[in-house]
Order: structure tokens, then C-alpha cells, then sequence
């Protein structure tokens, strides 16, 4: 259960007054209690790349997976030993960063990074350093080193 959970509560980073107060009640609704990073960008690329899936999303799935606080399954099969990379965000009031510390011990090649300013969506809130760390992945995934941009 979300109960069983480690969150922070929601916090807000940066805040567009002139943006959240253009929102109409249903943007407001969706947007505002995700967003750590409330700016024009964050708020353009939610709807493209996070709305977008909220809208078409399969609700009696959603709700069987929210039911269960997000939890991975207690098992000795959830384990992996080529490369990982676990990415959270600090200000994630949805499913945390510190529960997640756990899977380090399955998970021997995994890289772990918590990233400040950034919610639930730290790919739309921190892209720079999350394209960065997916790059990094990517080529260890691939057993190349990464290189520099």
C-alpha cells in the first residue's frame, strides 16, 4: 500500500505563477500535484509526453497497481546482473527514492542517482542529466564506454 511507502511530501521547486494561474481546473487537477518543476517547459512537455498516456491509460490497471502502493513483487526472480540504472527523483511524493535503495542488492551493476528538483517525471523536470545518465547506461547495456558529448 502507498501507506507502507517511504514519500516525501509534495514540494514545489520552481513555481510559474503566470503559468498555473492560465491552467483551467483539469490542467490544474493533473498537473499541479505531480510537477516539482512548475514552469512553461515542464508543463508543455507533460502534456505531450505524460498527459498523453494518462489520457488513454487503462484506469482498472492503473488502479490495481496505485491499490498496491507501486510495490515490486517480494521475489528472488526480480534480479539482474548486466546494467541498470535506477533514476529517482528527490521530490518524487508518488512512489520515493528511498524504498528503491533496496534494489541495489539485486541488481550488482545498477547505477542508483536521485535527482534533486525533480517529482515523478524527473525526465521532463531534469532532462539534461537524465539524458545523460540513460547515455551512460545505454552504452554500458551495450558493452561499449560511454563517451563524452
Amino acid at each position: 500500500m502507498h501507506a507502507d511507502r517511504t514519500v516525501p511530501k509534495h514540494a514545489v521547486i520552481e513555481r510559474d505563477e503566470a503559468l498555473m494561474s492560465s491552467l483551467d481546473a483539469d490542467e490544474l487537477a493533473t498537473f499541479e500535484p505531480l510537477a516539482v518543476v512548475q514552469t512553461r517547459e515542464t508543463f508543455e512537455r507533460f502534456c505531450a509526453e505524460i498527459g498523453s498516456g494518462l489520457a488513454t491509460a487503462d484506469e482498472e490497471a492503473l488502479e490495481r497497481i496505485q491499490s498496491g502502493g507501486y510495490a515490486l513483487p517480494e521475489c528472488e526472480a526480480l534480479a539482474y546482473d548486466r546494467p541498470t540504472l535506477i533514476l529517482t527523483g528527490r521530490q518524487d511524493s508518488v512512489v520515493g527514492y528511498a524504498d528503491q535503495w533496496a534494489l541495489l542488492e539485486r541488481f550488482p551493476r545498477a547505477t542508483f542517482a536521485v535527482l534533486d528538483a525533480a517529482g515523478h517525471n524527473a525526465q521532463i523536470e531534469r532532462p539534461e542529466v537524465t539524458t545523460a545518465l540513460l547515455r551512460d547506461w545505454l552504452a554500458r547495456a551495450a558493452g561499449l564506454r560511454p563517451e563524452p558529448d
